[in-house]
């Protein structure tokens, strides 16, 4: 007789793996659900910048450094080449307008000016001679409508006296009509002559003009080559300072190669570079000041140069009043440019996590400062102190504004 055995109720060791799997997948099922899964990193509190949100006054300025500059620079370009025979006035020495600074020496322009000199006499013997023939040929014509004039006086003598017998049939009818046929060719000879005399008369009178003119040319030609003989001497354009000469005795100089400068000290400007993220803001006529030993300066934007090189552009500065004392050529000022009215806006203290995140996010720390969670914001405008934010933070609140490289992917930071 078989003997039926009573099931054990309860836990088996059989169903722990069961209940195991159950208990993590409830787990599982409660991280997805209500769990936050953000990317965490813990990072050291002390190897970070934290800034305070401020409800404040914005200065709207942008700090760059600027070099002194002369107010206006002139070049040295020989307008003749040659070479460099004496430099009569050395570097960093004041010289005034008109005072040589190089001379030069040029064979060939020497013997320009022998040629056309010689071209000149050669034309003016030229001229003399055909004004003497000339004058030569006038009074030929003048003997020649004499000699005519007396011929038809005659002629018309003869012609009346054959008319006046022929009238009283004392002479041949053939006598008076050559006599008058004698007397008519005269007369035409003589308007002939005379109008070969007036055409004459003009066309010397065209030719000594035109030969004038060409004289008059050639004496300017030879003014103008002996001018150039003196700018073979270098001269100051300005008063000032010869702040470059960068020639040696015996270098050949070309027409209008830059050997030096001369600077004009009787004011300042300070040159700029600044980057062209602020190129549309900067305009002609915007306040800007430096300071030098505790004393402000004021300045204002003389000229934006448009074109922009390696990131930046050129702007120049000129002092709108007092300028520092033993201001020198070269030296560097910090210049604060103010490109706008001062406003009250929300600030934050500006760091190195703009790099990283364009300003298009950042860490805002919780209440307790333990964590620190990544929230988008838009920045504005920006000084060399502040961050102007226009959405995203709140006046109070606290942010981190180092370097996020290490943890530029993470969503949420745990402050150790």
């Amino acid at each position: 007789m078989d003997i039926q055995l009573e099931k054990k109720k309860g836990l088996r060791r059989k169903h722990l793996p069961y209940v195991a799997g159950g208990a993590l997948l409830v787990l599982l099922l409660g991280w997805i659900i209500f769990g936050d899964h953000s990317s965490t990193l813990k990072i050291d509190a002390r190897g970070i910048s934290i800034g305070q949100v401020r409800f404040d006054r914005f200065n709207d300025f942008v700090r760059v450094d600027g070099q002194v500059q002369p107010i206006t620079v002139v070049q040295l370009s020989p307008e003749e080449g040659g070479i460099v025979q004496e430099k009569v006035v050395e570097e960093g020495a004041q010289v005034r307008r008109g005072d040589v600074i190089v001379r030069l020496s040029n064979s060939t322009l020497d013997l320009q000016i022998l040629s056309a000199e010689a071209e000149l006499a050669e034309k003016q013997n030229f001229l003399r001679n055909t004004q003497v023939t000339m004058e030569q040929d006038r009074l030929n014509n003048q003997n020649e409508k004499l000699q005519l004039q007396l011929e038809t006086t005659r002629k018309q003598r003869a012609f009346r006296q054959q008319q006046t017998l022929f009238d009283e049939k004392l002479v041949a009818r053939e006598d008076y009509i050559q006599a008058k046929e004698d007397y008519e060719l005269s007369i035409q000879k003589h308007a002939l002559v005379m109008e070969r005399l007036r055409q004459d008369s003009i066309y010397r009178t065209i030719q000594v003009d035109v030969m004038e003119d060409n004289l008059e040319n050639m004496r300017r030609n030879v003014i103008l080559i002996r001018q150039r003989k003196e700018h073979l001497n270098i001269r100051s354009q300005i008063d000032g300072e010869l702040g470059l000469l960068d020639v040696v005795l015996g270098q050949n100089v070309s027409t209008g190669q830059k050997i030096g400068q001369i600077n004009d000290l009787s004011d300042y400007k300070v040159e700029a570079f600044i980057d062209e993220h602020y190129i549309d803001r900067v305009r002609a006529g915007l306040s800007a000041s430096i300071e030098r030993q505790g004393t402000v300066y004021g300045l204002t934007v003389r000229k934006v140069y448009p074109e922009v090189r390696e990131g930046r552009f050129r702007t120049d500065f000129v002092f709108t009043g007092e300028r520092p004392d033993n201001i020198r050529s070269g030296q560097t000022y910090y210049i604060n440019l103010e490109l706008g009215q001062p406003t009250e806006s929300v600030i934050i203290p500006k760091g190195t996590f703009f790099q990283n995140t364009g300003g298009n996010w950042i860490f805002v720390l919780d209440a307790d400062g333990k964590r620190a969670y990544r929230r988008p914001i838009r920045i504005g405008r920006q000084n060399p102190q502040f961050y102007e934010v226009l959405e995203g933070l709140e006046a109070g609140e606290r942010v981190i504004v180092s370097s996020y490289e290490s943890y530029r992917d993470n969503q949420v930071l745990i402050l150790d």
